[in-house]
């Protein structure tokens, strides 16, 4: 569709603008509308970050859903030595 849109069609829609709006509220007409894509754009770019905040947000929650319980707990015996953790094939120490 915008490969339609060629150096006479630009022309011929700034000649209309003169016509319609006047020389002299062309240079407004244009600042205006480039202020208006600059606002666009920095409103992208905070959507942008705020996306990105509200994933890492959302990962980090996940990653600490599922995170083991056990893998902050200190293990150890009543004398307070250090208790191996248990073993697939042999469970506890105490087993």
């Amino acid at each position: 569709m915008l490969a339609v849109i060629d150096a006479p069609i630009i022309i011929g829609i700034l000649v209309l603008g003169a016509i319609l709006f006047g020389a002299d509220k062309l240079p407004k007409l244009a600042r205006s509308a480039g202020q208006a894509k600059k606002e666009f754009v920095m409103g992208q770019i905070e959507a942008d970050e705020a996306t990105n905040k509200a994933r890492e947000e959302a990962r980090v929650r996940a990653q600490t859903q599922s995170a083991d319980v056990m893998d902050n707990v200190e293990v150890g015996n009543a004398a307070g030595e250090a208790v191996p953790p248990p073993t697939i094939d042999r469970g506890t120490p105490s087993s």
